[in-house]
């Protein structure tokens, strides 16, 4: 009987790994409900169960292995950190995630001009979900007086996007292979930058 309560989580989770490894290597456009049923060794049908549509199954694709569940994550722990310690902990952990889905961002970017509106809509409510998580945090600290008065959406999309802009450069433009030492380094100057634009 535990073993039949279990199933349903696992064979959902099951099919959003494997349509996360097939829209990483094909992009969203050139994977078919087809083509992840078998992957996942289950019926087409028994993905709509879970899925009602290809656009749920990838909204929920990103929902689940992009940042915004480790930034969630992390946010209470980061909150009773120094400003310091916070932002090099939510740098570290926005870097890794990127690393660990660049085939899945690389096949997007190539790609997101094409995409229906429904999954570009996906792709930007996604975006400002993380960047309000992110604020939410600036927000905080404001409250605290620890940091000085300035717009925490703003903020949010400058911290996230000056790395973003690092880790593209690094694995698409330069064609670098990522380095760790590398990016520690980087990471710890960009921190201190922007803490002295926002500390009060």
């Amino acid at each position: 009987m535990a073993q039949n309560a279990k199933e349903p989580y696992s064979t959902r989770n099951k099919i959003l790994k494997t349509a996360l490894g097939l829209f990483s290597q094909k992009g969203y456009l050139g994977t078919t409900t087809r083509e992840i049923a078998k992957a996942s060794e289950v019926a087409e049908v028994t993905i709509f169960r879970y899925f009602p549509s290809k656009e749920m199954l990838f909204e929920e694709v990103i929902n689940t292995y992009s940042f915004l569940p480790t930034l969630k994550g992390i946010l209470p722990e980061v909150k009773k950190m120094s400003y310091e310690n916070a932002l090099l902990t939510i740098a570290v952990r926005f870097l890794e995630t990127l690393v660990i889905r660049k085939d899945l961002i690389r096949i997007m970017h190539s790609e997101i001009q094409r995409y229906p509106e429904k999954i570009q809509k996906i792709y930007h409510v996604f975006i400002d979900k993380t960047l309000r998580t992110l604020a939410s945090y600036f927000s905080h600290m404001q409250k605290k007086e620890v940091l000085r008065e300035f717009d925490v959406d703003f903020a949010a999309q400058a911290f996230l996007g000056m790395l973003f802009s690092y880790f593209n450069v690094e694995e698409f433009l330069l064609r670098k292979k990522y380095k760790t030492d590398n990016a520690d380094l980087i990471i710890k100057e960009f921190v201190a930058i922007f803490m002295k634009g926002t500390l009060k």
